[in-house]
Formats: C-alpha cells, structure tokens, sequence
C-alpha cells in the first residue's frame, strides 16, 4: 500500500505540475514497478477518473469550461474508449508497450513545436467532432492515457479554440473517455480496483502540491524538465522493449 500511495502522490505530483495526464507518467512507473501492460493501462483508467472530474470541476468553478463544445466530440470519445477494452484483449502486451512508446515520442516532438493561437474560433460540423471523438477515445484508453494531448492541438490549431478553453475541454474529455474506458477494461477483467483507487486518491493530494508548486516555476523551467521526464520515459521503454 506504501508503494502505491507514493506512486499515487508522485504521478499526481509530477501532473499538477507539468500540466499533463497522469497516464503518461502512471504506467510507466507501473510498469517499473513490476505491473504488466494491461494492468498498468487499467490502474491508469481508474486514477483518470478520479483526476479528470476533480480536474473539470475546477476548471468550471473558474468559467474556462465550455460544456456544449466538448460534448458531441467527448460522446464520440465514450464510444471509441468502450470498444478499447475489447481490442485490448486482443493485442499482446508488447505490442501495446511498443504504441505506448510511439505515443511518449509524439508527446516529446510536441514540446518542440508551438501551437498558434487564433482570433476567432472556427464552427465545426458535429460530424467531424463525432468521429473525431471516437478515434482518440479509442486510440488513448487503449494504452492508458486520457487523450487530452492528442485534443488540445485539434482544437487550438484546427478549430481556433483559445489555449485555457481547449485545455479545459481536453480535461473534460477525459471524463468521458476514462469512465467509459473504466466500464470496458473492467468487462475485459483488466482493472485492479484496489490498486487503482488508492492510487487515485494519492493523486488528488499530488495534484494540489504540484499546482502550487508549478505557480512558482517559470514555463521555461517546466518545459526543460518536462522534456527531460519524457526523455527519460523514452530510454526505459526503449530499453523494456528492445533489450529486455
């Protein structure tokens, strides 16, 4: 239990302060710990369902959350994260390591790009938000990770969404997504409960540590660190996956 209260203040932690899903930093640690792949993924659905209600019920105490926006693409996301768990029976363990891997490299390229702000937002068809909805839903519950990363630069470089609104929307997908994806793994037998909440509620005491913290930082600081966690991610799977 120790262990897992640790690992849950240290990934709530480390997300409060970088910004980011817990899933990204949770599974690996999981899987250094000694958890199988689909263990991790499903102990990380359960810890983002704790982090991403929280996490939305903060961002609409501060007006950043625009419900009706996010809810025809976090409906998409609910269906597209249900038939994770189905999938995921199906793949070996590392093969869902090696996606993983691709993910955590996608998240370290993107720290080297800026993504510009528009004036004004664009409108979307919901038939373009739907699908879109399902695919990242499908795509982030099947490895573990909320998705919001993927999100975020489809709403501000596409859609022209404000960075602190598509955030916020990010976060608010993760909602449907996680509880979804919660729903599935568990059909599939791939959730540890016990793990999971004890580990999500630690979390929730990271997260307000690391929000504090993170105020008094600068964002060149949390930038370089962030690069360097994400290089380190990197050079463990690489070494799980190809040397192991």
């Amino acid at each position: 239990m120790f262990e897992l209260l640790f690992i849950g203040s240290l990934v709530g932690l480390l997300s409060g302060f970088f910004g980011i899903g817990g899933g990204t930093i949770l599974v690996p640690l999981l899987l250094l710990s000694g958890f199988d792949i689909k263990d991790a993924v499903g102990i990380s659905v359960v810890q983002m369902v704790f982090s991403s209600i929280y996490g939305s019920y903060l961002n609409q105490k501060k007006g950043t959350l625009d419900v009706s926006m996010v809810l025809i693409i976090g409906l998409g996301g609910f269906i597209g994260a249900f038939l994770s768990g189905y999938i995921a029976a199906f793949i070996p363990s590392t093969v869902l390591e090696i996606i993983f891997f691709g993910f955590v490299l996608f998240a370290l390229a993107r720290l080297f790009f800026h993504v510009q702000e528009h004036q004004e937002q664009k409108e979307v068809s919901r038939f373009i938000l739907f699908p879109i909805g399902i695919v990242i839903g499908l795509f982030s519950m099947l490895i573990g990770v909320g998705g919001s990363i993927m999100l975020v630069p489809i709403l501000v470089g596409f859609l022209h969404v404000p960075l602190k609104r598509a955030t916020s929307a990010g976060l608010f997908f993760v909602v449907f997504s996680s509880v979804s994806g919660l729903i599935s793994h568990t059909l599939n037998g791939h959730i540890d409960y016990y793990s999971g909440i004890i580990i999500g509620l630690a979390s929730l005491v990271g997260v307000y540590i690391g929000i504090h913290l993170k105020h008094k930082a600068s964002n060149e600081l949390s930038k370089r660190l962030l690069m360097f966690f994400y290089i380190c991610i990197v050079i463990y799977l690489a070494y799980r996956i190809f040397f192991l």
